[in-house]
């Protein structure tokens, strides 16, 4: 199967209505070439799973302000505080969680795990209609695993079967969103060929790797800027 693709060609297995998982903190690690596509892609009603929504106007901001986002799913929503706007004019709705618990919850919907118990939110609004249990004293509650039909992530390289290398702390949340979702397109900078990759450097294996575009836009002191 030949998984390298053009960005317009990988983007078109995303449809209105659509859940996605997108990678990065910020902008660091963030799937910019695919994202700058999604602008362009006539789809609504997404609902997004992300640490945050970008920034104003950069990354998934431009699609919050394009109104393609009808959910927001994350735990960093102060980045780009025309999220909290988007909010209270209802246009947007948010589901806050804790950053670990979401990264958990990613990891459990990757796994196959129906759910788990945390300590993290016991006695707190974010707990609220959710169940809770006793466990060696101490109060649990119950969250569910986070699953997605597409999920964009950004590596700082792949090989031609798709296997992903990434670079420092751009890792973030890249890796577990490549193994919960239906449909995984990696964004990296360099493809090489199959073999050059050392295995002990393979992050993500190719098997939850779908399609592989590579980046045309990158992140840089002076921002994001064509590569």
């Amino acid at each position: 199967m030949q998984k390298q693709m053009k960005p317009e060609e990988a983007i078109q297995k995303i449809q209105s209505g659509h859940t996605l998982m997108v990678g990065g903190f910020g902008l660091v690690g963030a799937p910019l070439t695919l994202i700058d596509e999604l602008t362009r892609h006539d789809v609504n009603e997404l609902t997004v799973i992300s640490n945050n929504l970008g920034e104003a106007g950069k990354g998934l901001g431009i699609l919050l302000r394009q109104g393609k986002i009808k959910k927001a799913i994350g735990s960093y929503f102060t980045s780009n505080r025309e999220v909290g706007d988007f909010y209270n004019q209802g246009k947007l709705e948010i589901q806050l969680m804790p950053q670990g618990t979401m990264s958990e919850s990613i990891r459990a919907g990757g796994a196959g795990i129906g759910g788990y118990f945390t300590k993290t939110s016991a006695g707190t609004e974010l707990a609220k209609g959710k169940e809770t249990r006793e466990i060696n004293g101490e109060l649990y509650v119950l969250e569910s695993p986070l699953k997605a039909n597409v999920a964009l992530v950004k590596a700082a390289k792949a090989d031609t079967l798709g296997n992903l290398v990434f670079y420092k702390t751009a890792r973030n949340f890249n890796p577990l969103m490549a193994t919960a979702a239906d449909f995984v397109i990696a964004e990296v900078d360099e493809i090489v060929e199959a073999g050059e990759l050392s295995p002990e450097e393979i992050v993500t294996p190719h098997l939850f790797v779908d399609a592989i575009v590579e980046s045309q836009l990158i992140l840089s002191k002076e921002g994001v800027v064509s590569k």
